[in-house]
């Protein structure tokens, strides 16, 4: 099979688990759970495995997003109905009556609502909400439905101006990985204890994006707080610190990709081309570090990049924001070697299918952090027998349409 025909294979399988994971609710789709087993299974055991909805690894709406993408692309009318579906849900259950997006996880046993992957409404993330608000703008430019535009856009919108009031700036001129409802600092780990990177999460620059796109979509005008914000990041020479929530080092290999496509885009919106070649050259280089140019411990690894220093799985949807700034990288400037780089994160990726529904794993264990118990096959070193539905095992599949062009 050539290249091509690898990665797109690669890529049905993955919509295909994701269609599998997806069960009725209310005249509605959402996921049967954030984190599932090979055979689409909740794994009740697992933090993640009650919960379903918009918030960060649930990502209803950026799975979504890519369903609607990927059936445009392929005339796979099944995605589109279950991308529109996943968006009806979303917005019927998750926004609240002033037309803000009001919780990010519900659990599936209960029904209870919550603002963070512990089951609680004590902290949320607001780099987190800020890419809800972006996944609620991309589906209002994928999706037909004029009435569902209007709702996403409205949303966001809201979302976007009642976050940008409520969240702080530290005296760093970042922002705080977690606050509460009211805007009150959270300098405290999920777990529990000081969490050392309060003040340095990559995760901040979700916000910097969403003013970006709202700006340029005449939705508001965050120049200002935009200019301000990138300039305390050049500052201290960026924040890269852990966009996962629940890690916690400075660098992460998933806040590169974000801040390099972050600055390219407040480039254009600013007319500073300068940023363009900051993100260029002092940026997206920071990515190289991660990578994993062979196969480690018998484990197909080669190509894809470890997460972080702390733990170093090569998680997936962190290596398909790599892939993508790779190709935005390749597009701005012509460069071979950035679109090889995402392809070879794209092959890496395919190897890593499992069992009859198409599931790819979340990630890929090379070095057994996680434990062998986790592992398919329960193998010493390989791939981690859980994923996301609609994240890890489908978030690649935004970084192949953009290689396709399509």
């Amino acid at each position: 099979m050539d290249l091509e025909g690898i990665l797109r294979q690669s890529a049905e399988q993955s919509v295909q688990f994701a269609l599998h994971c997806l069960t009725a609710c209310d005249g509605h789709l959402r996921a049967n759970s954030t984190f599932v087993n090979p055979q689409g299974e909740p794994q009740m055991w697992h933090d993640f495995g009650p919960l379903e909805g918009p918030g960060w690894a649930s990502n209803s709406l950026g799975g979504a997003s890519v369903l609607l993408r990927y059936g445009k692309a392929f005339g796979r009318d099944d995605c589109i109905r279950a991308g529109n579906a996943l968006i009806e849900h979303t917005l019927a259950h998750f926004v609240d009556m002033h037309g803000r997006l009001q919780w990010l996880y519900r659990d599936v046993r209960t029904g209870a609502f919550y603002l963070n992957f512990k089951h609680n409404r004590e902290w949320f993330c607001p780099g987190s909400v800020a890419r809800v608000v972006l996944q609620m703008l991309e589906c209002a430019e994928r999706i037909e439905s004029r009435e569902l535009q209007k709702q996403l856009t409205a949303c966001a919108y809201t979302t976007a101006r009642w976050l940008t009031a409520v969240t702080p700036a530290l005296p760093n001129g970042w922002f705080p990985r977690r606050i509460t409802l009211q805007g009150e600092p959270y300098p405290h780990a999920a777990e529990g204890g000081n969490d050392p990177i309060f003040a340095e999460s990559g995760d901040g620059a979700h916000l910097l994006w969403m003013w970006t796109e709202l700006t340029r979509k005449g939705l508001g005008d965050y120049r200002s707080s935009l200019q301000h914000a990138i300039e305390s990041s050049q500052q201290a020479q960026g924040f890269y610190g852990s966009v996962n929530h629940d890690t916690y080092d400075r660098q992460e290999n998933v806040a590169y990709a974000i801040a390099f496509r972050t600055f390219v885009r407040a480039s254009d919106l600013l007319g500073n081309p300068a940023l363009k070649e900051h993100a260029l050259q002092e940026i997206l280089p920071g990515l190289e570090r991660f990578v994993m140019h062979e196969d480690r411990h018998g484990v197909a690894t080669k190509g894809l990049l470890y997460m972080e220093d702390s733990w170093d799985t090569a998680y997936l949807w962190e290596n398909a924001e790599a892939a993508i700034a790779y190709l935005e990288a390749y597009h701005l400037t012509g460069n071979r070697f950035y679109e090889q780089r995402a392809v070879d994160i794209l092959l890496a990726i395919s190897r890593h299918h499992y069992g009859e529904y198409g599931f790819l794993t979340e990630g890929v264990d090379w070095n057994n952090h996680v434990g062998k118990q986790h592992h398919i096959g329960q193998a010493e070193y390989g791939a981690i027998a859980y994923t996301e539905p609609l994240l890890n095992n489908l978030y690649h599949v935004e970084a192949y349409c953009l290689w396709r062009g399509i």
